[in-house]
């Protein structure tokens, strides 16, 4: 999605925005668990936030936030929340099995493949959210390393491996590269520990670029990731813009601000009366593509021109 389409839907947005805020009931306040975002130094969070204001739920006016990981449920629960927004496939398993509270889901993966749903068009429980689209962005993915890399034969994939959701969204990878011709140099971990062995492979074997699925476990070791590309001047590319902003070099991936206002608008129907079971799972429609040239020429890649004009946004 280019500058102008995405300037056009938050032009368009602006608009209606403080008509959405109007709407709220007066004087209450909605409680909103959190799982998966133990703290608000989540580099989701400002999305979130922005998202849930959009619609007229703002923090400290009338919306208050519980947070926590999975293991938190039950207290979340206990402090009378009237939804609960899971990030991340653990977060919405533990909302699926132990709660009945409406649930609207992000970054969980295909709800469908992991069983969190019975179909897209209609749920049938009592989650819903935003569903995954790896199979159709991971080929953008690796065309964009291909163009960084002609030479591209062979890419190092990371992903979560303990992680049912992240697992799949890496088939979808390791399918889309074979599409390609694209030999994978499969690196699942489990644990912080695990990175280091990862290392070790890709020193022994090396790949010719590195393609890392985010997730709770890869977000946090991502500087490492960053450290060993950086020093063996790989090209690497990521799935979140917040990623390349912090020293990787690529991102591509789901606009989080238009993500999460679709997110808002979930929330916002339940708290007026829907039931998850008859909203349709969404699908992102904006992506970014990202660049990061201070990156590139700190590690003495350049990349090629064709990139730098279809970057939606360059670090330099």
């Amino acid at each position: 999605m280019n500058r102008r389409a995405l300037l056009t839907l938050l032009g368009g947005a602006a608009a209606v925005w403080p008509l959405r805020a109007r709407a709220q009931a007066p004087g209450r306040v909605y409680r909103i668990g959190v799982l998966g975002l133990v703290d608000n130094k989540s580099p989701f969070e400002g999305s979130l936030t922005r998202g849930l204001a959009r619609h007229g739920y703002v923090l400290d006016k009338n919306l208050a936030i519980e947070r926590g990981g999975p293991q938190r449920l039950a207290e979340v629960v206990a402090s009378k929340v009237d939804l609960i927004i899971a990030v991340g496939y653990a977060s919405a398993l533990a909302a699926k099995q132990g709660t009945t509270l409406p649930v609207v889901i992000f970054s969980a993966g295909d709800p469908v493949e992991t069983g969190l749903a019975d179909g897209l068009a209609r749920p049938g429980g009592h989650l819903t959210g935003i569903s995954d689209v790896s199979a159709e962005v991971t080929p953008k993915r690796l065309e964009l390393l291909k163009e960084f890399a002609p030479n591209l034969r062979r890419v190092a994939m990371l992903w979560n491996a303990d992680d049912l959701a992240m697992t799949l969204r890496y088939r979808a990878s390791e399918a889309g590269a074979k599409a390609l011709g694209i030999a994978v140099q499969a690196l699942g971990v489990r644990e912080p520990a695990d990175f280091d062995q990862a290392f070790d492979a890709m020193t022994r074997e090396p790949p010719d670029a590195i393609l890392m699925v985010s997730d709770p476990l890869t977000n946090l070791n991502r500087v490492k990731v960053f450290d060993f590309a950086a020093r063996h001047r790989l090209p690497s590319i990521y799935e979140y813009d917040f990623i390349a902003r912090g020293g990787g070099l690529m991102s591509y991936g789901i606009d989080l601000d238009e993500t999460f206002d679709r997110v808002g608008g979930l929330v916002d129907r339940i708290l007026k009366g829907a039931k998850p079971a008859d909203l349709p799972f969404e699908q992102p429609t904006l992506f970014r593509f990202v660049l990061n040239l201070k990156t590139a020429k700190a590690i003495g890649l350049e990349p090629p021109a064709s990139l730098l004009a279809r970057a939606d946004e360059v670090i330099e």
